[in-house]
């Protein structure tokens, strides 16, 4: 079983929309059974679930006093994947979930203020000596910013070659319990989602490559780099 930590310090940065997402686009492909986990007190991937009109993925409860045996009990029981929604706070929960994880997907948006706020997540994630990958998020199509923002996250680690720009239809699907790719398909949301999930897959294997961008310098009032130990 391999476990996906979705991550970041900074709420509102979409990690619900992706856990739920990506779980629903790997059992689409065949690769489930998808397990889906949510250790934020807010409840808000369970309550997508719980709208769901099927029960696929399925959404699993554990007591995270038991994290470590809960993980292997569900990697016994044959769960292919883990996909977990984690609060946006850096605490002692969050911290045995990466111990354990196999990736960690951190989130953000583009922008100055949610890019210094990843900084004690990557610190997290380093110092546990867990791969990472960056997804640049609800990023608005040709913005300035939104291109400062991949140029600046390539030079602290992998960075996803698709980014997931902002869409009505991504609000709209988690209102029932559904993704985009259910409710449109053909919409460019479901594209964004499957080349992600396609690039999670391939670097969850192994084979999947980082990207190097050389952009302009950043704007006014962007951070010229992020507040983390170097690489």
């Amino acid at each position: 079983m391999k476990i996906i930590a979705i991550a970041s310090r900074k709420g509102g940065v979409g990690k619900t929309t992706l856990a739920g997402h990506l779980a629903v686009q790997a059992e689409s492909l065949g690769l489930g059974p998808v397990g889906l986990m949510d250790i934020d007190p807010q409840g808000n991937l369970a309550d997508w679930w719980n709208a769901r009109p099927s029960a696929s993925p399925l959404y699993v409860r554990i007591a995270l006093a038991r994290l470590g045996q809960e993980v292997d009990n569900l990697a016994r029981q044959g769960l292919t994947y883990l996909i977990v929604d984690t609060p946006p706070t850096v605490n002692a929960d969050v911290g045995e979930l990466i111990a354990l994880s196999d990736l960690v997907v951190i989130p953000t948006r583009p922008g100055p203020h949610d890019l210094r706020s990843i900084g004690a997540t990557i610190d997290l994630v380093e110092r546990l000596g867990k791969p990472l990958v960056f997804v640049v998020n609800a990023a608005v199509a040709n913005a300035r910013i939104t291109n400062e923002t991949l140029a600046l996250l390539s030079r602290h680690g992998h960075l996803a070659p698709t980014v997931v720009h902002q869409r009505v239809a991504f609000a709209s699907s988690m209102t029932d319990g559904r993704t985009v790719m259910e409710l449109a398909p053909n919409a460019p949301g479901s594209d964004e989602i499957e080349r992600l999930w396609s690039y999670l897959h391939q670097r969850i294997a192994g084979a999947g490559p980082s990207i190097a961008l050389t952009l302009g310098p950043p704007a006014a009032g962007a951070p010229a780099r992020l507040a983390v130990s170097p690489r």
